[in-house]
């Protein structure tokens, strides 16, 4: 298991998170198997809420922090925004992406699997800096406002903070 730990600026439209890191973990469960993943996430606390894929399009959330485990296939993503860090994730990867990190996919394999979940009581938005006039500061304002992950979804650690 290798663990990374992402501090990512402001970019343009995209506000990213002052205070939070990105995570990303490989072989953070077994890989193929969505159920590990949803285990994963739920014996943290951080309800799984999907399965499905990444947008193509850069996107991020104001009202909720989300984690994304590879269950199947491999994916690479663009986090951040324009400029922000390429990672390239395979099955049994997970990531978690506080509120305001833009995130898309760039590329991914024909069964690209993926399971979601977001903390308890967070609902994500969806803002689009490609497509949305984006208010940077209301969306600042939102997620200064975001009570912190409860913890690393991944480990149930506590989640660092600047």
């Amino acid at each position: 298991m290798r663990r990374e730990v992402l501090w990512l600026e402001e970019a343009g439209k995209v506000p990213n998170n002052p205070g939070l890191p990105v995570i990303v973990v490989s072989d953070a469960f077994e890989a193929g198997s969505p159920e590990a993943a949803e285990l994963m996430f739920s014996s943290h606390g951080w309800p799984p809420a999907w399965r499905n894929g990444i947008y193509t399009y850069p996107h991020f959330h104001t009202t909720a922090h989300e984690a994304l485990a590879i269950a199947r296939g491999e994916v690479t993503v663009l986090l951040g925004g324009e400029g922000g860090a390429r990672r390239h994730l395979s099955a049994g990867d997970a990531v978690v992406l506080p509120a305001g990190v833009s995130h898309q996919k760039l590329q991914g394999s024909e069964d690209l699997l993926v399971v979601g979940a977001y903390p308890p009581g967070q609902s994500p938005d969806e803002v689009r800096p490609d497509q949305s006039k984006v208010d940077i500061d209301a969306a600042r304002a939102a997620i200064e406002k975001l009570p912190d992950p409860p913890c690393n979804p991944m480990n149930g650690e506590i989640y660092p903070r600047r």
